[in-house]
This record gives structure tokens, sequence and C-alpha cells, in this order.
């Protein structure tokens, strides 16, 4: 080979290697684009929480653990004054009262929500509109004996109860430290299992109230206290509004209510007034009260007074209204007394502490 040839072929070569070098130099400076760092999948480091759906109860809008159509018990609690204090009215999730015979008042205590066992009592007869009461809950009546109108009613409607002086006996007890007949006495895991026994439906539709949310505001003229006076002068019910607890107290003739199990006064988130017409029937003393004709209510919450009107439809629970407007209830008990609408309904109540909002 001639000179001036390897002289080119040697400046070919040359060139060459200077490409490569800088290609090479390039391509580790400059990493391929499209390839990307593994990184590694993060784990969750515990079970995520599962959120826990709140229950609130029908009849008082306090939170329950599960939802229950469990049917409730309308009890007719001795009111006398031998039968006080009785045992289980704290745990009620709503309490009616009303004139029996003789001036003396009976009461009607709805139980619900309760999930343990209630000792109730003492427990007494029932009448036609005692029937009607309990009849708006769709509730299993309680009772002990009754007068001849009643036991018409609930034989001839084929009312579910439980009388202990009938066939439910056996889930009753008579309290020895006491005088009959203000000595009767049951709880609710008895009488739940008596109706289970009698065959009598154990849920049903319950009717349900709108309720107040928290720290909702209520409009209305401040109210410290309530008295009622049935009918006889020397028997009044008192309320006295609590502030801290943001509950009404109850009394009778000035001396607390007090529940025998728990030695603890009778407190209400509602205390509500409404007035019936009442008729005497015989010369007993027997009395019919309607209510279902509605009329004039009182309704104290959270230290207010709210002026309305009770209601009833049928196959509904009697309502409280405001300007055509349901009033939410505060969540908790309800004390819903029923007042003689002679010689005029606010005759019967005496509210102090009352001033303009």
């Amino acid at each position: 080979m001639n000179r001036p040839k390897l002289i080119q072929m040697l400046s070919i070569l040359f060139m060459a290697f200077i490409l490569s070098s800088c290609t090479n130099a390039k391509q580790e400076a400059e990493p391929p684009s499209e390839i990307t760092p593994l990184v590694e999948e993060e784990k969750p480091t515990s079970d995520p929480v599962t959120p826990i759906t709140q229950y609130v109860a029908p009849l008082t809008g306090l939170p329950i653990e599960f939802p229950s159509n469990k049917r409730p018990l309308a009890v007719m609690v001795n009111n006398a004054p031998a039968a006080r204090p009785q045992s289980g009215l704290s745990k009620a999730d709503i309490v009616y009262e009303v004139l029996a015979e003789g001036g003396i008042t009976r009461l009607v205590a709805i139980y619900q929500s309760h999930s343990d066992a209630v000792t109730i009592g003492p427990i007494r007869s029932i009448r036609p509109y005692l029937i009607e009461l309990g009849g708006l809950y769709h509730g299993l009546l309680v009772h002990a004996g009754g007068s001849p109108e009643a036991y018409s009613i609930i034989q001839k409607q084929k009312k579910e109860d439980l009388d202990e002086i009938g066939k439910a006996g056996a889930y009753f007890w008579r309290d020895k430290s006491r005088k009959a007949p203000h000595n009767l006495y049951s709880d609710t895991d008895k009488l739940h299992e008596g109706a289970n026994k009698l065959k009598y439906a154990q849920e049903v539709a319950i009717p349900t109230y709108p309720f107040r949310s928290e720290n909702e505001i209520i409009a209305g003229e401040h109210a410290s206290k309530v008295d009622i006076t049935f009918l006889l002068k020397n028997y009044i019910v008192s309320y006295d509004y609590d502030d801290s607890k943001q509950v009404y107290k109850r009394s009778i003739n000035n001396k607390p209510h007090m529940d025998l199990t728990n030695n603890m006064q009778l407190e209400a988130a509602n205390v509500i007034v409404m007035g019936a017409d009442h008729k005497v029937l015989d010369d007993v003393g027997r009395l019919s009260v309607d209510i279902n004709l509605g009329g004039e209510a009182l309704i104290f919450q959270q230290g207010k007074l709210i002026r309305g009107n009770w209601i009833h439809s049928k196959d509904d629970v009697i309502r409280f209204v405001s300007n055509d407007k349901e009033i939410p209830l505060v969540p908790g008990t309800t004390y819903i007394n029923i007042v003689p609408n002679d010689p005029t309904f606010e005759s019967h109540v005496t509210v102090s502490n009352v001033k303009q909002n």
C-alpha cells in the first residue's frame, strides 16, 4: 500500500474512534428518558376504621346502639300517696299524668328504649282513656284490673294486655314491705317474657317525633318553674328548671318526686301541659277524658315556654304545634300532664319567672 492511501485509512479510523467515544459519553451522561426508578408501593399500617352509625330512640331522640322496633310497654302506675315513691319512672321514655277517681292522678309510663331490665311499680288498674294513651304507641297494656268499661273495650277490640288478675299473673309480684294494693310490681324483662308466652306481637311500627339538634336556640318566654293543679288544691305538681343539667326536676307538694330504685329525683327534658275535656261518669267518680278533640298546650323546654296546641289524628300520637308547625322535642324524657279545661285551661297552671324573650 502506498503512503497516501495509508494515511487516508488511518485518518478514517481515527475519526470513527472519536465519534464512537462521544456517543458513549453522551449516553452515559444522559440516560434514556423512558426509564424511571422503581418506587415501593406503600402499604396501610392498619385496617381502616369503620364509621359507627348513630341511631336514635324514636320516643326520646337519645343515641342507641342499634335501631329497634321493640314493642313499647304502656304501664299503669299507681300515684296515690301510699304508692310513692314509685320504681322505674326515671327510666321511662314518656310519662303521662292524668286524673283518675277522687282527684288522684294515674301515670301511664311508656318504655321502649330500655336495654336492661327495669323494675316498675306499683302497678294499678286501667280506664278507657288510659287504654287510648297506651294505644297511641301501639303499646302492650300492663295493668292490674280495670273498670267495667275498660274490660269491655279490651275484650271487644281484642287489645293485647298483661293483666295481673287475669292470665298474666305469673309475670308480676307483690312486695311484702308495702301494703296492698300499693305493692304490685313487675319488670320489663318479665313483661316481654309474658308477651312472648301469650304470642303477642313483639315488634311494631314505632311512631316518632321530631327532635331538636344539639345547641339549638329555643325561642320563647323564660319559664324557670311551672306548678300544675289537676283538681285538688292540696295536690300540686311542680317542675323546676335546672340550668346546669338542662332538665326540669319534678316535685309533688314541694317535695322532690323520687325513684325508689335509684333514689334519683325524676327529671324531664320536656314538660307539656295540655287541656282536655273531662266528664264524670258515675257515683264512683269515674271519668271520661277526651284525648281526640285537640286544645291548648304549654310546652316547657330548656327554661323556655312555648304556647301552642295539641292535635290528635287517627292512628297517630298526640302532637304539639305552634303556628301550624310541629314543635320539636328536646332529646330525653317527656312528661305530659293532662288537665281539665274547666273552669279554664290556664287556671290549672302557674308559671314563674316569665319574661318576654
